[in-house]
C-alpha cells in the first residue's frame, strides 16, 4: 500500500481519538499467522464534520420514529456531532432512520428494488425497523429531508459502492441492514453539508470502527504485522471489499490469532 503523500490519510488526532486502536502490540510468528499476544483499547469521542440541527424533530414529525417506541431528543443541535462508546448505537439508529426515509435514488433503483430478493421490504434494514409509525415500508424513500445537487447525490453514490461492512458482503449502495442503511443516512447528511469525498472516506471509517471495533482492530493488527501503522492506512482501502466485506474480514482474521475475548459489537436490529 502506498502512504506517501497519500491524501487520504487519518489525521493523527482521528487516530488516536477515535478508532479501536491497538497499544503495546506484541507480535510473535505462528506459522504463517500472526498472533496478538498482549493488546489494549483507547476508545474516546470524535467531533464528525456533521451537524444534526433539526433532523430528530423531523423524523418524529414525519413518523419515522414513532417516540412512543423509541425516545429521542428533538431539541435542535447545531453543534458537531459527536461519536463515542457510549452513543454509537443510538447513532447508529438515528443514522438508519434518515437513510431509510430520505428520498434517493439508491433505495429506489439500486440493488434494493432487484425483484430476485422479493421487495425492498424483505430486507433486515426495512422490515427491522419497528419504532416507525405504520410499516417501515410506508417510509421508505419518502421523505425529502435533503435538496442534494446532482454532483453530491454522485458523490454519495461513488463513495456508497466503496464503503463495505462486515456484518455481510454488501456495500453501502446495497443497504440491506441496519448499518448499510445508517451509513447511507450518514453519507447523505456529509454530502449535503459539503463534506468533501477525502473525509467521507475519513469519517466513514471512524463510525465503522466504532460499530465494528473487534474488526478493526484485528485489522489494525494485521496491517500492523504487514509493517504499516494504523495511521498510516488508506480509509477508502480499508474499507472496501478485501478488507471490511463479510468475506475479506474473514480472510484477514485468518492470519490474526487474537489472545484475549472479543468485545459485542453492534447487531442488526433496534
Amino acid at each position: 500500500m502506498e502512504t506517501k503523500n497519500n491524501p487520504y490519510l487519518l489525521p493523527g488526532a482521528i487516530v488516536v481519538a477515535g478508532i479501536i486502536i491497538a497499544v503495546g502490540i506484541a507480535y510473535q510468528p505462528s506459522g504463517d499467522s500472526t498472533k496478538v499476544v498482549s493488546q489494549k483499547a483507547q476508545i474516546q469521542k470524535v467531533e464528525l464534520p456533521v451537524t444534526w440541527g433539526d433532523l430528530s424533530s423531523k423524523l418524529v414529525s414525519a413518523g419515522v420514529i414513532d417516540t412512543d417506541k423509541f425516545k429521542v431528543n428533538t431539541t435542535r443541535s447545531d453543534g458537531k456531532l459527536e461519536i463515542t462508546n457510549e452513543n454509537q448505537g443510538l447513532l447508529l439508529n438515528l443514522f438508519w432512520a434518515l437513510g431509510l426515509a430520505s428520498k434517493n435514488p439508491i433505495l429506489e433503483s439500486g440493488e434494493m428494488t432487484n425483484p430476485k430478493y422479493g421487495g425492498a421490504g424483505n430486507f433486515a434494514s426495512t422490515g427491522g425497523w419497528t419504532i416507525a409509525q405504520g410499516n417501515a415500508m410506508d417510509h421508505y424513500s419518502r421523505h425529502k429531508f435533503f435538496d442534494l445537487t446532482p454532483e453530491q447525490q454522485a458523490l454519495i453514490d461513488k463513495v456508497s459502492r466503496g464503503i463495505y461492512r462486515p456484518c455481510c458482503g454488501n456495500s453501502t449502495h446495497f443497504p440491506d441492514c441496519n448499518h448499510g442503511m445508517a451509513m447511507l443516512g450518514l453519507l447523505e447528511l456529509m454530502a449535503s453539508q459539503g463534506v468533501s469525498e477525502q473525509d467521507m472516506w475519513k469519517t466513514a471509517l471512524v463510525v465503522n470502527s466504532y460499530w465494528f471495533p473487534d474488526t478493526y482492530l484485528t485489522i489494525a493488527s494485521y496491517m500492523k504485522g504487514k509493517g504499516i501503522e494504523w495511521k498510516d492506512v488508506n480509509p477508502q482501502e480499508i474499507l472496501g471489499k478485501n478488507y471490511s466485506s463479510a468475506q475479506g474480514y474473514a480472510r484477514i482474521a485468518a492470519q490474526v490469532q487474537v489472545t484475549q475475548p472479543q468485545r459485542q459489537q453492534s447487531g442488526c436490529g433496534i
